[in-house]
């Protein structure tokens, strides 16, 4: 094929960056395409080199690279002869007349790519004002057609707005706005759904689907969501360290996949499908050595069946509008709606719901890091009841030791200036756990336990991957023998290999030493592979829970099955049916039904169906009508 017929086409693309210790190869002989209007998948991990062919393309490396090879871009709106890329100046005419114009490019994270001093609309017209004639009147026009386009419900009233004011799937529907305001030929979309919910991520694939094919433009989709591919592109390129593994049609990929390293990515997703006891496949296995961490697991597991109780929790967060001498307009939002659970002692309880749900500010309340307005929270253990909410001084600390959290950012939640041997330590020495020896000794044991080598304990948290830095926080849970390990969205931020290993370390470390685990996350493909009970979480109340087989195969409130309807599957026989989603939102209560919005003037309440299955519905509801 001659490169006349693709728009983009990348040809021996080599890419390195100069270091202190040498030079680093980032990208090996890389050589793809991107047809006009279809969509080219690059997937890889971490550290693959995605992005940075991204910046090749865009013109926007660092000053530190220095890069080989061809990128044509063929537009004939530009010119008949393709344009060599590479070849361009940094920052000449050329590649700018370009680039926001002919070629637009999404972000990962849409809070830290707009400007937080500029209004949407500014931000988005900027891109009209340099690179068109265009007045400021039509410029307006334009942008708020656009911003109406990418599903902004009132787009004068957001061109006004700023980004702190925006949900992040309403942030990134504004960085969407701003790469096709020119209406380019070329849309490079980077990890574009990452940082979403699986709601939101489905709505953000549906809309990038109907603009390409209503405007005509080709897609460069970099992912390591494999799901997401399935969903979206016409041709996949696999890439790992930097070269390529394998090459094709999005059919052949997914039907008969060749190289090992793409046969590892697929078995390293959850999905759920999975039989009752099958392990995730992880490309690099951690071996765990947890035998002599806590003791025996008979030793642990005991007590109580119950290890907590929550009862109608509440927490109401009041803002005020800005004023002067502390005087303006104050605003009250209900965080969390009189939620009540148990957890049981050796489970994983699940709980799932959309970003703003309230599941981190209900996780903050069980760890006394925020107090509630109403409810009470009970430790149940073998030596008798800890009241969580009024536990002060030696029994406050007594329950610092028995609850830990897993945080969800591995790089802000370990300080950069303690080595791991410190981070691992401190726990110890804040609750004088032995003495110096003994300390050593049970770092290096805790470091054994998550599959690290003992000569990284005198490293810095920079120096590790994203997965690494995951494992030294378990490790940190783990140092003081806690019953119960909070994890919020422990692993959102890492690829699916990584993610596969943090998977199986958790499910590994609860087996033997009998954890008690309330896993938090968004994604239900983790939380089905993780969990043994689900709580679904909306608006601050949960609306079902129930046994994981019982929410998963026959899900009754209406959120529920919207969350699971809008799952992506790695599967090319399983399409997400975009027709199905809620335009909406899965939380718009109008849709739901009366039985379920209290529209019926009813009361909502938890109505039993029986095994443990219970789901949030009018009083007088039947549970028969309520199931069918």
């Amino acid at each position: 094929m001659t490169s006349g017929a693709d728009l983009l086409r990348i040809e021996s693309l080599n890419i390195s960056f100069a270091m202190l210790g040498g030079q680093i190869d980032a990208v090996r002989n890389v050589s793809l395409r991107v047809s006009p209007g279809k969509v080219t998948a690059l997937v890889g991990e971490s550290g693959s080199g995605k992005s940075v062919i991204s910046q090749a393309v865009m013109g926007i490396l660092p000053q530190t690279a220095s890069a080989s090879g061809r990128i044509l871009f063929c537009d004939p709106a530009l010119s008949e002869t393709p344009s060599d890329l590479l070849q361009m100046p940094r920052d000449g005419r050329e590649i700018r007349a370009i680039r926001g114009n002919r070629m637009g490019k999404i972000f990962q994270e849409p809070m830290t790519s707009l400007s937080p001093l500029h209004t949407i609309g500014n931000q988005i017209s900027e891109v009209l004002r340099i690179h068109t004639t265009a007045s400021k009147t039509e410029c307006r026009e334009r942008s708020e057609e656009m911003l109406g386009l990418v599903g902004f419900a009132k787009p004068s009233r957001a061109f006004d707005m700023y980004p702190f004011e925006l949900s992040g799937g309403m942030r990134q529907r504004a960085m969407i706005a701003m790469a096709l305001i020119c209406r380019p030929a070329l849309l490079i979309a980077d990890e574009p759904t990452t940082a979403l919910d699986v709601t939101i991520q489905a709505q953000i694939l549906q809309l990038l689907r109907d603009l390409q094919t209503k405007m005509g433009m080709a897609m460069l989709l970099i992912t390591h969501d494999l799901g997401v591919v399935a969903n979206v592109a016409d041709e996949v390129v696999v890439i790992y360290h930097g070269e390529i593994m394998e090459a094709g049609p999005v059919e052949t990929i997914f039907r008969n996949p060749s190289h090992p390293y793409l046969k590892g990515l697929m078995a390293a997703v959850p999905h759920f499908d999975m039989k009752p006891g099958e392990r995730l496949k992880a490309l690099r296995e951690i071996p765990v050595n947890a035998g002599n961490l806590l003791g025996k697991k008979a030793d642990v597991a005991t007590g109580p069946d119950v290890i907590l109780s929550v009862r109608n929790i509440g927490k109401t967060f009041t803002t005020r509008k800005s004023g002067w001498f502390g005087k303006g307009d104050t605003s009250a939002t209900l965080a969390v709606d009189d939620v009540s659970f148990d957890i049981r002692r050796g489970e994983c309880l699940g709980l799932v719901g959309e970003s703003g749900c309230g599941k981190t500010t209900l996780s903050k309340i069980l760890m006394r890091a925020v107090k509630p307005d109403t409810g009470s929270i009970t430790l149940h253990g073998a030596d008798g009841d800890l009241d969580v909410l009024a536990a002060e001084g030696a029994r406050l600390k007594a329950l610092r030791t028995r609850v830990q959290m897993v945080f969800q950012d591995p790089v802000s939640s370990l300080s950069p200036r303690m080595t791991v041997q410190n981070i691992l330590a401190e726990p110890l020495e804040i609750h004088d756990r032995g003495n110096a020896q003994a300390r050593q000794e049970k770092v290096r044991t805790l470091i054994d336990a998550i599959g690290l080598d003992q000569r990284f304990l005198n490293r810095y948290p920079h120096s590790f991957s994203g997965g690494q830095r995951q494992r030294i926080g378990i490790a940190r849970a783990l140092a003081l023998g806690p019953d119960l390990l909070i994890c919020d969205e422990p692993v959102s931020a890492l690829d699916v290999s990584v993610q596969a290993q943090i998977l199986n370390l958790l499910k590994d470390l609860q087996k033997e030493l009998g954890l008690t685990y309330l896993f938090i996350s968004h994604n239900l493909a983790v939380v089905d592979y993780m969990a043994d009970r689900i709580a679904v979480m909306c608006g601050g109340r949960i609306v079902e829970i129930a046994p994981r087989e019982t929410l998963m195969r026959a899900p009754v409130h209406p959120y529920t099955k919207s969350l699971l309807a809008a799952v992506p599957f790695p599967d090319l026989d399983r399409p997400l049916d975009f027709a199905a989603l809620n335009p909406s939102g899965a939380s718009d209560k109008r849709s739901w039904g009366r039985q379920f919005s209290g529209d019926d003037g009813n009361t909502l309440f938890p109505a039993d169906l029986g095994n443990g299955h219970f789901v949030l519905a009018s009083r007088n509801a039947d549970a028969r009508e309520l199931v069918s």
